[in-house]
Formats: structure tokens, sequence, C-alpha cells
């Protein structure tokens, strides 16, 4: 049973999400050796400081805090924290997870089965119709449709499944437009469906916001449908988050001689089952070879003590010298220090919070070069 998290742990949580230099990574490294986030948002200072940051670290305040909250409710919309009973099961099984993310509309939707339909904005009239139809079938099958509101195949298949339940994930905050031809579709579905912003409210999408939207679509399905996408396009990044949180890919066939199929297509010489209608994707499920999701783990953290004794600089110093330019899965720094996990997870901490370190795919890092 999901335990209600206290309300001042929950609000030190939106802080230190909010606090510079705290992503999902940090943010969930800090609750893995913190109590709470209380005692993590006390113990940023130190961390920065031994991490020979330049700047002060700037610390999300009461006051901020209290300014989107109310954004969010003049919008109508919900915050969620990771730990609220609220908090999906399925995203709380992401590695990291989410720390934390505003709703609007029908909050039911999150925890039912979801699928998601992505492809390209400059779509052709064929590709619309098979998103559409797409999400209309398996609508009446039970699914969920997850989407980015983008133009083209997004849009169509939030359309076709308005009434049979449909997410929209932004890339901006909860209370703006994007793109602005959508605004009638995104006032729709914040009646009718549900949408969903990991940034705060009156945060405008940026190119480097689309990603951390991507990987939310297909964190919170249980598999991704390509029905149109280029060979570089957010809709492939989309599947890649896909296979590495252990969903389903499925692609939509398209001619080899139109650009928008190349990705799709591409998809499918990689091994991504070819789908043709929503029944090929529920027939897929059944098969044993298909991605299956573990059991997600409670989206209560709870950490382990925080380590015993004080990190000393010559332990420092052995991990700054076996980082480098090139990106080192963490399990290898701890080989080559001979340093306990907890000893190299807090120094690493302190260079994220310092800006010097870089974060890759699978836990691997790389330093980054002092400003």
């Amino acid at each position: 049973m999901k335990r209600s998290l206290d309300e001042k742990e929950r609000l030190a949580r939106l802080r230190l999400a909010r606090s510079d230099s705290v992503g999902p990574v940090t943010f969930r490294d800090l609750l893995r050796h913190y109590a709470s986030a209380i005692d993590a948002l006390e113990a940023l200072p130190d961390l920065a400081r031994h991490g020979r940051r330049k700047n002060p670290l700037r610390i999300a305040d009461e006051k901020e805090i209290e300014r989107e909250l109310n954004a969010i409710e003049k919008t109508g919309g919900t915050l969620i924290v990771i730990g609220d009973s609220a908090y999906p099961a399925q995203l709380a099984a992401l590695d990291p997870a989410p720390p934390v993310f505003s709703v609007k509309g029908d909050i039911s939707l999150l925890p039912r089965r979801s699928i998601a339909i992505v492809g390209s904005r400059n779509a052709s009239a064929a590709g619309t119709r098979m998103s559409g139809t797409m999400a209309r079938d398996l609508g009446a099958e039970g699914y969920v449709t997850v989407s980015g509101l983008a133009r083209g195949i997004d849009a169509a298949a939030h359309r076709a499944s308005l009434g049979t339940g449909t997410i929209a994930v932004l890339g901006g905050g909860i209370d703006v437009v994007y793109p602005a031809e959508n605004a009638a579709l995104h006032d729709e579905i914040a009646e009718r469906g549900l949408l969903v912003a990991e940034m705060p409210p009156g945060t405008e999408p940026r190119a480097n916001l689309f990603p951390r939207r991507n990987r939310l679509i297909s964190g919170l399905s249980l598999g991704v449908i390509v029905v149109e996408a280029a060979l570089r396009s957010g809709s492939l990044i989309t599947a890649r988050f896909a296979l590495e949180q252990g969903r389903d890919v499925f692609a939509v066939p398209g001619s080899p001689l139109d650009p928008r199929s190349k990705g799709s297509n591409s998809l499918i010489k990689q091994g991504a089952p070819l789908v043709e209608n929503a029944e090929d994707v529920i027939a897929a499920f059944d098969l044993p070879t298909m991605n299956r999701l573990l059991e997600p783990v409670s989206p209560e953290y709870v950490p382990p003590s925080p380590p015993k004794k004080d990190i000393s600089q010559t332990s420092r110093e052995k991990v700054i010298n076996a980082l480098g330019p090139t990106p080192i899965l963490k399990d290898e720094i701890i080989r080559q220090t001979g340093l306990t996990t907890a000893e190299v997870n807090v120094i690493l901490m302190e260079l994220t919070l310092a800006d010097r370190l870089h974060t890759d795919t699978g836990d691997r890092v790389s330093l980054l070069p002092e400003a």
C-alpha cells in the first residue's frame, strides 16, 4: 500500500527538483544517499563547494515553489511528486523516474493501459489517417493513447482518441500551448483527456526539452507505435527511450520513396514488429518474444542511510583521475579507485552540482572541462 508523503517532504522534493544542476539522475542519487529531500537540500551547498563550483548554487526557495503551485492551481492543474499516491507505477519503474510533473484533466487515465502513437509533424494524408484509425481502434479495446500534441501524426492520434482516453505530454509548461494551431485541441484534451508536463508553468518549449517529453511519452506507455518518421526525428528518439525502458516498439511500413517513412522502415529492418492495424499491435503483446515490464517499484523511495564518514580529498582526487572526456561506467570508477559505491556516488554528485560532470545513458559519466 502506498503511503502519502509528509507535506514538508513533498515540498522539499519539489524544491530539490527545481534547484540548479539537479536533474532526474541527481535527484534520484540525492534521495538514495540522504534520509529525505529535506536533508538533501541542506547538503546541497556543501556538495557543490566540495565539487569546486565557481558560482553559488541556486536552491529553489519556498516562495518560488509557492508561485509554481499557485500557477498550477490557477490553470486548474495538479502537481504530482514522486512518492505521491497518484504517481503512476509505470513512471516509478523508470530509472531515473521523473521527480515531479503537473497534470490537468482526467487523472484517472494515468494508471490505465496506454500505447503511444508518434510520428512526423509533416505527415502525409495516409499517415494521419492511419494514426487516427490506430488510436480509435486501440481505444475501442480499452487502451489510452499517449502522444506529444505535435502537428501531424500526434494531433491525429489525439483527436481520434478523445472519446476513449488520450494523454498529451507537453514539451513546455502545462499552461503553454504549442504549436499555436493546436490550441483548440489542447483545450479539448484538458476537458476530456489529460495534459502532462514535466516543466514548470510558463516554460516555453525548447529543443533541449523535447527529449524529456519523449521519455515521458514512452514511459507512460506499454509500447510505442511509430507511424511515419524521418531518419533523424524525435519519434526515433522516443522509440530509443522505449527500448531502454523495456517497452515494445512497433512500426507502420511506408513507401521507400517517401523520406517521412525512412525512419519507421529502418525500425522494421532492425527488428521492430511491422504493424498495419490495432489487431497487429494487440496480437504482438501475446508473443513471448516481446518485452515485458517488470513489476514496478513503489513510487516512494526508501533510501539507505548516508555514508557514515566524511569524504577525503584523496578520495576525490582518485575519482577525478579516473574520469575523463570519454564516458565511463560508475562501476568501472568503483573498480579502479577501490572506493565504496557510496563514496563514489557522493563525489559524483559533488561534481554534478559543480557543473563539472556529464551523465550519459546507462549511468555513464564523463568529466567536463572547468570553466
